[in-house]
C-alpha cells in the first residue's frame, strides 16, 4: 500500500521553500571521498509545475502566477475542501456508483507537490524549458505511425494483459528515465560508488544502475529503463540512456529504438538538485526538447510500496471483459479509451 501522507506533501513543500532561499552562486557541495559532489539522499520530484507550460504563462513567473498555479492544482483544491478525509459517518458507497469518488484516493493518500518549482530563487510554470513555448515538439509522421503502435492503443483494452498499462500491471511507473512528478510516491533515493550510481524509486522500487565507463549493453538486450551508462561534467552527473525496451518506448514517453535521453543532476544547495534532461530523438520528434525541475531533499526514509501484482485486480478487469463478450457488449476501444 502506499504510505505517502500529507505530512510528506508538507516536508516537500518545506524542503522546496528553503532551496528557495538558497542560490547556486558559489556554492561547494558536499563530497564523497572520492571527491565526487555527493548526491546521496532521498530526494523529492514532487512539483505542481506541469510538464509543458499553461496557456498564458511566460516559464519564469511571479509570486502572484504562481499562487494562481497551486490554486488551480487538484491536490490543493481538494486539500483545501476535504474537511475529513475518510468520514467514518459517510457509510457505504452506493453499490455500482460510477467512479470517481467510490473507490478513488482521498487527498491524504496523495502527494503530487503543492508548490511550483523554485529553482536558484525563480519560480517555474514548466519542467520544458526548450522549445521556447514549452511544449513538446510536434511528433513527425514516423512519430505519429509509431504512436498508433502502442498496445493501448489496440483493442478494447481488456482483451489481455498487456492492454493494461505498465503501471497497472506493476511493471513499471515513474522511475524513468526522466524523472516525473505522478500522483504520489515520488520519491528516490540516489547511492554512489566511484564504479556506479544507483538511483531507486519508491514506486514499486524501481532501480536503475548507471556504470561510470563505456562498456554497453549488446544491442539486442533492451532492458526497462534502457541501457545508462553514467559520466562526470566536472560537478554535474551526466546519465545518458539509449536502448529504452519497446513497450516503455511506447507508452511511459513516445520513443523510436534509438533514441537517447541524457539527464543532468547537479547539486545547487544543502537541499536541492538541480535536475535536467534532453530528448533527442528525430524520427519521432520534430525538435530536440528540455526539461528541467528541482530535486528537493527529505529527511525521511523510503517505505515500502507494495503493487498488485498477483492480486485480483487484473484478473478481475479481463473476467469483465469476457462477460462482456458473451453479452455481446461493445467496448471503445484504440485511443478513445479512458482508463
Amino acid at each position: 500500500m502506499q504510505r505517502t501522507t500529507t505530512i510528506i506533501a508538507l516536508l516537500t513543500a518545506a524542503a522546496a521553500l528553503t532551496a528557495h532561499a538558497q542560490t547556486a552562486t558559489d556554492y561547494n557541495p558536499p563530497r564523497t571521498p572520492d571527491g565526487k559532489p555527493d548526491l546521496q539522499g532521498v530526494w523529492s520530484t514532487a512539483t505542481a509545475t506541469s510538464l509543458e507550460r499553461p496557456e498564458g504563462y511566460p516559464l519564469v513567473i511571479t509570486p502572484e502566477q504562481a499562487s494562481e498555479i497551486e490554486g488551480g492544482t487538484l491536490f490543493n483544491r481538494r486539500l483545501a475542501t476535504e474537511a475529513s478525509y475518510v468520514d467514518p459517518e459517510e457509510g457505504a458507497p452506493e453499490k455500482g456508483a460510477a467512479l470517481p469518488p467510490v473507490g478513488n484516493y482521498d487527498v491524504g493518500w496523495t502527494d503530487p507537490g503543492a508548490y511550483v518549482t523554485h529553482i536558484n530563487g525563480e519560480l517555474r510554470s514548466s519542467w520544458i524549458v526548450y522549445p521556447e513555448d514549452g511544449q513538446i515538439p510536434e511528433l513527425t509522421e514516423a512519430g505519429r505511425a509509431l504512436e498508433a503502435t502502442s498496445p493501448r492503443r489496440r483493442g478494447t483494452g481488456y482483451d489481455h494483459p498487456e492492454e493494461r498499462g505498465l503501471g497497472e500491471r506493476c511493471v513499471l511507473m515513474n522511475g524513468g528515465p526522466p524523472l516525473r512528478s505522478g500522483l504520489y510516491n515520488n520519491n528516490v533515493q540516489i547511492v554512489q560508488t566511484p564504479d556506479h550510481v544507483m538511483m531507486m524509486n519508491e514506486m514499486i522500487h524501481e532501480v536503475r544502475i548507471a556504470p561510470f565507463g563505456d562498456d554497453a549493453a549488446p544491442q539486442a538486450i533492451e532492458p526497462w529503463m534502457g541501457d545508462q551508462k553514467a559520466s562526470w561534467d566536472g560537478d554535474t552527473l551526466v546519465i545518458e540512456t539509449t536502448g529504452i525496451h519497446p513497450s516503455q518506448r511506447l507508452e511511459r514517453l513516445l520513443l523510436s529504438k534509438d533514441a537517447r535521453i541524457t539527464e543532468r543532476f547537479t547539486r545547487i544547495s544543502d537541499s536541492q538538485i538541480l535536475y535536467q534532461y534532453e530528448i533527442d530523438d528525430p524520427a519521432v520528434y520534430t525538435d530536440v526538447w528540455r526539461a528541467e525541475s528541482a530535486m528537493n531533499l527529505l529527511d525521511h526514509r523510503i517505505y515500502e510500496f507494495a503493487c498488485h501484482e498477483g492480486n485480483y485486480g487484473l484478473e478481475n478487469i479481463l473476467q469483465g471483459g469476457r462477460w462482456n463478450d458473451r453479452n455481446n457488449i461493445a467496448h471503445t476501444g484504440g485511443d478513445k479509451r479512458e482508463e
